[in-house]
């Protein structure tokens, strides 16, 4: 999925829904976004969403 494509979908939703992320072992708020500019050709940039630790 690309930003272009998460902020389509985000915007259908209501602005204030809480954005969780499965965890492995269940759910997490999202906390923080990483960004990666891209490591080399052919290799695109990066966002990784980083969960709350609080939980």
């Amino acid at each position: 999925m690309t930003v272009a494509q998460l902020l389509e979908q985000l915007q259908k939703l209501p602005g204030q829904a809480v954005v969780l992320m499965d965890n492995g072992s269940g759910l997490s708020r999202v906390a923080a976004l990483e960004f990666v500019g891209d490591q080399g050709p052919g290799a695109p940039a990066e966002v990784i969403l980083l969960p709350s630790m609080d939980e």
